[in-house]
């Protein structure tokens, strides 16, 4: 196989990159900037997902495309951005990748979550949450690839939940609250909140069966394990032998707290206001499918969370 694959310098991109190689793929790498480190082996093609020349560029003599280049922010600033590489993006790669197969890395954010109970891929985000423009970017992006697949495109979806470990370098938004509970900035925990956590190097491996044995125009969720956030800010902070937080903070508290401080432009740190507002609901997820269909497994979210501040902390 050779692989193009988008968006190789951001966090779970890197990864896919490194599995790929791993298992003797040849990949080439095409983002806006040159990855901070490529692994053995793959090469490295510079240009815009926008840029119809520098697209076909790249996928001169490539058979397969993982398309993981994204932006991932809850900053109301960023919805422009979002717009033209979650959407307009995946529309450009989808139909220049013509009849090459595509893994289309989506999100778990465009399943669910769900009230009561963890959503599956038969599931999506209550429509109040689509006011978030990262949610409804990701779902407009991934409404693009499951249309290539209706009308014939090799188009396979992937949703990853919440990805931890080392290489979060910018960081992603879950990356700076691994990094803010492993330092000791975070002082308390959401009430009734709850992740689906995953090490990242699970869902690079998901990808990879992804194309090998995914169903063109399904999705899949590549997950780990439900845990509430007060045992995941409990695993980041024994990792990075510091107390738990043990305060308890209500949605509605986190929410009124959030808004005021957007409405005031002050620079709310650990509480953006679109992050808090996609909290409201605990985000379990059910990943029964990848592991039935794709033989799909992960490691315990305890041990990658332990990684990941180790990580953060290095």
């Amino acid at each position: 196989m050779r692989a193009l694959v988008t968006g190789a310098g951001g966090f779970i991109g890197s990864h896919v990159a490194a599995a790929l190689c791993a298992s003797g793929a040849s990949v080439r790498a095409f983002d806006l900037r040159a990855p901070a480190e490529l692994p053995p082996g793959a090469e490295f093609a510079q240009g815009d997902l926008l840029d119809p020349d520098a697209l076909r560029r790249a996928l001169d003599g490539c058979d397969t495309v993982f398309h993981l280049a994204a932006l991932y922010s809850y900053s109301p600033r960023d919805a422009a951005a979002m717009a033209r590489v979650n959407v307009d993006g995946t529309r450009a790669v989808i139909e220049a990748a013509g009849a090459r197969r595509v893994v289309h890395t989506s999100s778990c954010a465009t399943c669910g979550p769900v009230a009561g109970r963890a959503a599956t891929e038969a599931d999506g985000p209550a429509r109040w949450e689509l006011r978030v423009a990262y949610k409804r970017t990701k779902v407009a992006g991934e409404r693009v690839a499951l249309d290539a697949a209706a009308r014939g495109s090799d188009v396979v979806v992937v949703n990853p939940t919440t990805p931890v470990g080392p290489g979060d370098l910018r960081p992603t938004p879950t990356g700076k609250m691994v990094a803010d509970v492993a330092a000791g900035r975070a002082l308390a925990y959401l009430a009734g909140g709850a992740l689906n956590v995953v090490a990242v190097e699970d869902v690079a491996r998901g990808q990879l069966l992804a194309w090998e044995r995914g169903r063109a125009g399904r999705r899949y969720l590549l997950g780990g394990e439900n845990l509430t956030m007060r045992e995941v800010f409990a695993a980041i902070a024994q990792a990075a032998g510091r107390p738990a937080p043990r305060v308890a903070v209500p949605w509605i508290a986190a929410y009124a707290a959030a808004a005021v401080a957007s409405r005031l432009r002050r620079d709310p740190r650990l509480l953006v206001l679109d992050e808090v507002r996609v909290a409201r609901w605990p985000m379990l997820f059910d990943d029964a499918r990848a592991r039935s269909e794709l033989g799909y497994t992960s490691e315990p979210a305890v041990s990658a969370l332990t990684r990941a501040a180790l990580a953060a902390l290095a």
